[in-house]
């Protein structure tokens, strides 16, 4: 997955605004600070071409990666 210079790395990606804010919060809510980068763009289109990205800090991310494929086999 991606790093950037912040120290941050993309845990999931979506194409819709929605579905990257719950995954945020999700984590959030159990202890992994993310945030939700790409969903502010005067074209809400360009979500489906570039994807809207939940990144964690790099510390998190292997901690955010177990948690999300867990709530994934829950389902």
């Amino acid at each position: 997955m991606a790093t950037d210079s912040q120290g941050f790395k993309t845990v999931a990606s979506f194409s819709e605004k929605l579905q990257a804010d719950m995954c945020a919060a999700m984590l959030s809510d159990n202890g992994i600070p993310a945030a939700v980068f790409g969903a502010d763009s005067s074209y809400p289109s360009l979500g489906y071409a570039k994807g809207i990205e939940v990144k964690v800090n790099e510390s998190d991310y292997e901690a955010a990666r177990t948690f999300l494929a867990a709530a994934s086999s829950a389902e």
